[in-house]
Order: C-alpha cells, then sequence, then structure tokens
C-alpha cells in the first residue's frame, strides 16, 4: 500500500523547508516585534525596561540566541507535521490489514503489516529527533533566560542605586512600593513569560500554516441546510477558534488588574513581616504584638480579598476555555465519519484530518489559553517600568549644586526647605579650612539633619552650592550607621571593600574605639545590625573614620547612644589622629561643643548664626 508520502526523501524535503520557513519565520517576527514594540503601551515598557538587553553590545549575545530557539520553535512544528503523516500511515495499514484479512488476502495483509512496521520505524526516528530537540531547546532556554536575568538585573540596580535614586524615590509624586521584590521576582517572572509567550506565539502561527495546508487537502465538503460549503473543515476550525478567543479575551481582561494588585497587596504583606523581623527588640519592649498581630491580619485580609477575586475570574476564564477545548475535539468526526463510510477517506485520513485539526484549533487557542499568563506578564512588566520610571523622576528632581575643593568645605547661598515649602534655612554662607570644626545645634525641627542631606546630594528641596573634597575624601556618617550583610570585616571597612585593610590594622582601630572585643571575630558572618548595640555601632562609626581618613567629615548625633565618656574619648580621638579632618557635626548635647572650633545655630524660619569659638580642644 501507498505511505502517504516518500520518507526516503524526507531527510533533504525537511531540509529544505526549514531553509524556507525559518527565514520567513524569523523576517515575520522580527516586524511583528518591532511593531508591538512601538503601538503598543506594554510594548513601549517592554522597550524601556529591557530594550538594551536586545541592542548594542548585549545583541551580540542575545540575538542569536533568540535565532536559535527560533529554530527550534520551527522544527517542532516540523516534526508535529511529520507525524500526522506517520499517523496516517499507521491506521491506513491497520485499515488494510483488516481489509486484508476479511477477503483471506494473504498479500495484501504482508503490505499492510510491511506498512505497519515502517510506520513505526518512522515513529521512532521522529520521536528521537523530538526527544533531542526538546532537551536542547530547555537547556539553551534556560541558558537564555539567565543571561537575561543577569543583565536586567545588574541594569535595574544601577538604575535603582545611581544617583541615590533608592532613597529620592521617596520624594517623587508617587513613590512605588517593594523595589526589592520588583528586582528579585518580577525580573524572573517577567523573562520567564516573554519567552515562553513569544516563542509560542511563532510556534502557533507556523503551526496554523502547516496544518491548514494539510486539513485543506483532507477536507471534504459540508452540506447545511441545502448548501454546499467546499473544504467545510478549514473554515469550521477558524469560526470556531476565533469565536470562542473573543469571549475568552472578554472574560480575561479583569485578569490584568488583579493580577496588579494581588502582586502589590502580596509584597505589602510581606514587607510587614520583614519589617516585623527587623524591629524584633523594639516591638518586643513596647509589648507591640498585639499591635502587629492587628495590622498584619488587616494585611493579609487584603491579600485574601483580592485572591478571592482573582479565583473567581481564573475559575470563570479557565471553564470557558476548557469546554471551549473539549467541544472541539468532536467536530473532526462529525464531519468526515461519513465520508469514512462511504469509502472517500480511509481511517488514516480521518486521525490525520482530526490531527491537523486539534494541532490548528490548539495553536489559534494558544493566544486565548495563554490570556491570563499575558495578564500577569503584563502585569511583572508594569511594576518593573514603574521602577525605572521612578528611578528616572527621582534624578530629574532639583539637587544642590557641588563642586570639588582639596582642602576646604564651603557653603554659597544654601536654602533648605520642606517638603511643604516651609524655609528651614535660607542663604546660608560658610567657610570651613582645613582643620576647622563646626557643631550645628538648634530645636527639634530646624534642619540640622536636613542641612546634611542636602550637602550628601539626598533632599531635593534645596538650593545653592556646596563645595567640599571629592567623594573619596568626604565621609557622612548617620546616627545609626549602616551595617551591610557578611561578615564583621565588611562591616568595619564599609563603605570600602572588605580586603581594604589588614587584620592588623582593623584590630588596632577596633581598639582605639574601645571594641578591641571583636577584633578576633572578623571573618565571623552574623547580622551585625542585630548583635551590636546602638552605641557598639557608633563606636565602629569613629573606627570607620579612622581607617578612612577622610579629609571631611558630616556626623549627624553621632554618639547619642554613647555615654559622655566614651563620646569625649572618641571625639579626642578623631582630633589627635586626623588632626587636620574638616568636621560638621550636628549633636543636642553640649557636650560636644568642647570638640569644635565653631558653632551653626539654627533659629527657625530660615534663621542661621555662625558663631566662631575659637577655643580649639585639641
Amino acid at each position: 500500500m501507498p505511505a502517504s508520502r516518500d520518507w526516503s526523501d524526507e531527510f533533504v524535503g525537511s531540509s529544505r523547508w526549514l531553509l524556507t520557513a525559518f527565514p520567513i519565520t524569523a523576517v515575520a517576527f522580527l516586524l511583528a516585534v518591532l511593531l508591538l514594540l512601538r503601538i503598543t503601551k506594554w510594548g513601549r515598557h517592554f522597550r524601556t525596561v529591557t530594550g538594551g538587553f536586545f541592542t548594542g553590545r548585549a545583541a551580540l549575545h542575545s540575538i542569536p540566541m533568540v535565532g536559535v530557539l527560533l529554530l527550534s520553535a520551527v522544527l517542532s512544528v516540523r516534526v508535529q507535521v511529520l507525524l500526522s503523516y506517520q499517523g496516517n500511515d499507521m491506521y491506513s495499514a491497520l485499515q488494510s490489514a483488516a481489509q486484508a484479512m476479511g477477503r483471506r488476502d494473504g498479500h495484501g495483509l504482508d503490505a499492510a503489516e510491511n506498512a505497519f512496521w515502517h510506520s513505526l520505524a518512522i515513529f521512532a526516528i521522529l520521536a528521537i529527533v523530538e526527544v533531542v530537540r526538546t532537551q536542547l531547546d530547555f537547556y539553551l532556554g534556560q541558558f537564555f533566560e539567565i543571561g537575561w536575568r543577569r543583565w536586567l538585573t545588574d541594569n535595574l540596580t544601577e538604575t535603582w542605586i545611581d544617583d541615590r535614586a533608592f532613597y529620592r524615590t521617596r520624594f517623587i509624586d508617587h513613590p512605588i512600593d517593594n523595589p526589592d521584590q520588583r528586582i528579585q521576582q518580577d525580573v524572573g517572572d517577567m523573562i520567564a513569560s516573554a519567552r515562553s509567550l513569544s516563542l509560542g506565539a511563532v510556534a502557533a502561527v507556523v503551526s496554523v500554516v502547516s496544518f491548514s495546508e494539510i486539513l485543506w487537502h483532507l477536507s471534504e465538503p459540508l452540506k447545511v441546510v441545502g448548501v454546499e460549503i467546499p473544504r467545510a473543515m478549514v473554515f469550521l476550525v477558524f469560526s470556531y477558534v476565533l469565536a470562542a478567543t473573543a469571549v475568552a479575551f472578554w472574560l480575561g481582561r479583569p485578569l490584568i488588574g488583579l493580577g496588579f494588585r494581588y502582586q502589590a497587596v502580596m509584597a505589602d504583606f510581606r514587607y510587614a513581616l520583614v519589617r516585623l523581623r527587623e524591629n524584633a527588640e523594639r516591638i518586643a519592649f513596647y509589648r507591640g504584638g498585639g499591635a502587629e498581630s492587628v495590622g498584619l491580619r488587616a494585611l493579609f485580609a487584603e491579600v485574601l480579598r483580592v485572591y478571592y477575586r482573582l479565583v473567581l475570574f481564573t475559575t470563570r476564564f479557565i471553564g470557558w476555555n476548557q469546554a471551549a477545548t473539549e467541544a472541539a475535539k468532536v467536530f473532526p468526526w462529525l464531519i468526515q465519519a461519513p465520508h469514512f463510510f462511504v469509502g472517500t477517506l480511509t481511517l488514516g485520513d480521518v486521525t490525520q484530518t482530526g490531527s491537523a485539526f486539534g494541532q490548528i484549533q490548539e495553536s489559534l487557542s494558544f493566544f486565548r489559553n495563554s490570556y491570563s499568563q499575558f495578564a500577569a506578564f503584563r502585569a511583572t512588566l508594569l511594576r518593573l517600568f514603574g521602577l525605572v520610571e521612578a528611578s528616572e523622576q527621582s534624578r530629574e528632581l532639583p539637587t544642590i549644586g557641588v563642586r570639588a575643593l582639596d582642602d576646604s568645605v564651603e557653603l554659597t547661598a544654601v536654602d533648605v526647605s520642606r517638603p511643604d515649602g516651609v524655609l528651614l534655612i535660607e542663604a546660608l554662607n560658610l567657610r570651613l579650612r582645613s582643620g576647622d570644626a563646626v557643631v550645628v545645634k538648634g530645636l527639634s525641627g530646624t534642619g540640622k539633619t536636613t542641612l546634611l542631606r542636602a550637602i550628601a546630594e539626598m533632599w531635593p528641596y534645596t538650593d545653592g552650592v556646596v563645595g567640599r573634597p571629592e567623594a573619596s575624601g568626604t565621609l557622612f556618617v548617620s546616627q545609626l550607621p549602616y551595617l551591610p550583610l557578611g561578615n564583621l570585616r565588611a562591616a568595619v571597612t564599609y563603605p570600602a571593600a572588605p580586603d581594604s585593610a589588614s587584620d592588623a590594622v582593623l584590630s588596632a582601630a577596633l581598639t582605639k574605639v574601645q571594641l578591641g572585643h571583636l577584633a578576633t571575630r572578623l571573618d565571623e558572618e552574623a547580622d551585625w545590625a542585630n548583635i551590636l548595640s546602638p552605641g557598639e555601632q557608633q563606636r565602629l562609626a569613629f573606627a570607620r573614620i579612622i581607617l578612612i581618613r577622610p579629609e571631611a567629615a558630616f556626623l549627624d548625633e553621632a554618639t547619642s547612644a554613647v555615654d559622655e565618656g566614651l563620646e569625649f574619648a572618641l571625639y579626642t580621638l578623631i582630633r589627635t589622629e586626623l588632626p587636620d579632618i574638616i568636621l560638621f557635626s550636628t549633636a543636642h548635647r553640649t557636650t560636644v561643643d568642647q570638640h569644635h572650633t565653631a558653632r551653626l545655630e539654627l533659629t527657625g524660619g530660615g534663621g542661621w548664626l555662625f558663631v566662631p569659638d575659637h577655643l580649639d580642644k585639641r
């Protein structure tokens, strides 16, 4: 019995098909992507967030990988097409065998049996090809995602950190929530969805084109109320799926907003749990467990409320898709079975019709079935775009003018205001030379800490010019110093590299600030912010000053957590070890004044008074 195609020449024929189909697919994919990037809102978001991965130097690696994955998708369709012909041969051989047995035709039975085993051999070859292709596709796909995720994570992290955007985003009109989750989780989710949706769409379109040709040749006419519809199967599958898809899109539209909302409330709940862990001691002192429990329950109640709505809409969406899919399975048999019974179609033709119809229906339904995944993709992409947009907006906020000076600090016409526009400091002019030390005094709310934030280019509600040593020669010390994750060595040397000082130098610095008992624990990994007391952390900050040896240091209530004796020792240490350093301190305690040569009084309402003391206590 004749086979459905010439399998002996199939390798050459399929090679020619790939050489034709792949370039056409690649060009069509490129044009579709460029069009979507320009005309759709989410496409513009995608271009802003990760367009750089597919242009410039990164494109040297990303574009070839995309080409390989596209080739794999096209090859998968070709294998499915060939499997449909193999199935036709196998079932036709079984039908011929049954007919030969009925006629007691031994020769015909042998021919049918040979055709059957030949079809199984073809299946074995195609199965091996598909298994190898699937493994390579998975490995290369994951390799591509890893590279993409590394690039995007680095890019978003730099975007968020550069120019202190991680701090200044709190001052924009619409601050974003949970940037940590956006970088850690949303990046991976967005990339996985983008690859799955784009390559799935490619495979779906190529599959529709390939199997439509098969269905066109196998489809018989259908009479409806006396009217004969030629090639009925082809028109039926397209009409049915388009109608089902339109309904699915209508049902699934709310999933986009709900998906975004669900991620937001989940992030808020997780952030509250992290806050509870980070502030465990303070909460415990206040006996605040009850209040925290109430707050957590309220946040989780919102999580459940949004999730219930998401479940409701998703259930309706899944139900429609499942019903549409199941109903489509019976159509090929209803239409082709009569032609089989009259002998115009073989059993193999009918099964191949069902296979082709199913492949087209499944491929066309890809866009319908993937709507919920696309909704999740839109939500994660929108959150990443929000991070990029917020970072850019923070960089557009005003900042104080800065110029580099070698050995002095100068403030020229510096104005500092509150976010509501109330003036705290007006036209401040100040000049400090090497070895000078000024302490900033004033009532709470007059702008002492805010002035330091302005000098550090953190506060956007400011004007004027500040001159100070280069970044490496200027150190800002907050009231409670930041301790990074890692070992104690990294905490002591921060923001310098952990290997920037030897053990002996670190040990000596710790001993000078009366933390010598920690010198043997430099390589111990721990959450040092929760191990060291506030007073110990402030002493560690003075050890950093000794190690970094800046030309100018700006200290914000840097000794508020130590007793007066330690305060005296720490300031004396700095003035002795670094006699030429410029000190700029804020403090409520009057005991700090004796370590400075001048006093800046902030009187409120923009007023200020500079009082040279000339009582250098060094």
